[in-house]
């Protein structure tokens, strides 16, 4: 894995590169670009991912999305999705500059949020040719399912005007910070969330760049973001969906089943035994799983 960085229209965005093992300088590879889910950072499901399609003989990037992590861009913490599509693009540029990937053999991966960003891009990006995801999300549609959305419009719209006259940018938490707030909040006895807080918030995923807080007045970009619009239209590319089969609130079980049915290009639906959400962001026994599934796709679709 070397250490890389690229240009986003002024935001130096911070990136890994994963080689295969018997890499050459001198020959060209296929490609993916990896993307991490919402309050995540390159170096947790996406860099594991990456690592492992490398394994299988694809220079793979995973980068930290600007604003957050290690990439540049001020207010931090911000969660805008078109700025999240327009990472995407710019790392297909970076991996366009390099003499060993083949620039007509570019792939994209995404976990969660990453998923939904990564359809989203590459309806409009066709030098992306292939397209994998695993238990997507529309992170326009997580959040207006939670019913008070307009509520939480107008919450921002007062943050905003508070801001305007001086105060401090407020940020809230993506996640309960420990398993205990987890079992004493609302929150309690949810799948997935008891998940992502297991998997972010304890040894077993934790990374020091990922802050689990998100600027409050993100949430005006994310509510109005439909991931998966003029999908049908758009989207000509093959697609690989992976989801697990125990259902949890996020909605990746059911948002996997619409956005197979929606496709109207080469498509193919792995459904995980077994899994959650989250087991298959990090849990061997289902992450390998997915892999072979990939790895099938890629060498067919690149």
């Amino acid at each position: 894995m070397e250490k890389a960085s690229f240009d986003r229209n002024g935001i130096t965005i911070a990136a890994n590169i994963h080689l295969p093992a018997d890499f050459d300088a001198n020959r060209q590879y296929p490609a993916l670009v990896c993307v991490h889910p919402g309050s995540s950072v390159k170096e947790q499901t996406a860099g594991l991912y990456a690592a492992k399609m490398a394994d299988h003989g694809y220079v793979a990037v995973a980068f930290d999305a600007a604003y957050q992590g290690e990439s540049g861009g001020e207010p931090r913490n911000l969660e805008d999705p078109s700025s999240r599509v327009e990472d995407i693009r710019c790392a297909v540029d970076f991996l366009t500059t390099l003499d060993y990937v083949d620039a007509n053999r570019i792939g994209i991966l995404g976990v969660c949020a990453g998923g939904g960003y990564s359809v989203n891009a590459a309806m409009t990006e066709h030098r992306i040719k292939a397209v994998g995801v695993v238990v997507a999300v529309n992170i326009g549609r997580a959040y207006r399912s939670q019913g008070n959305t307009i509520d939480m419009l107008e919450a921002v719209g007062a943050q905003r005007t508070q801001e305007a006259r001086g105060a401090e940018q407020l940020n809230i938490n993506w996640l309960p910070d420990t398993e205990e707030e987890f079992e004493a909040s609302d929150f309690a006895g949810l799948l997935d969330t008891g998940e992502a807080v297991n998997y972010y918030r304890t040894p077993r995923g934790h990374c020091g760049t990922a802050t689990n807080r998100l600027l409050f007045r993100s949430i005006d970009k994310v509510v109005a973001f439909d991931a998966f619009n003029l999908i049908e239209e758009l989207l000509t590319q093959p697609t690989q969906i992976i989801i697990g089969d125990k259902v949890g609130e996020f909605g990746s079980y059911q948002e996997g089943q619409d956005l197979f049915a929606r496709i109207k290009s080469k498509k193919d639906l792995l459904v995980i035994e077994g899994a959650s959400h989250y087991g298959l962001y990090d849990q061997p026994e289902y992450v390998n799983q997915a892999v072979t599934k990939l790895a099938e796709f890629y060498s067919e679709n690149l």
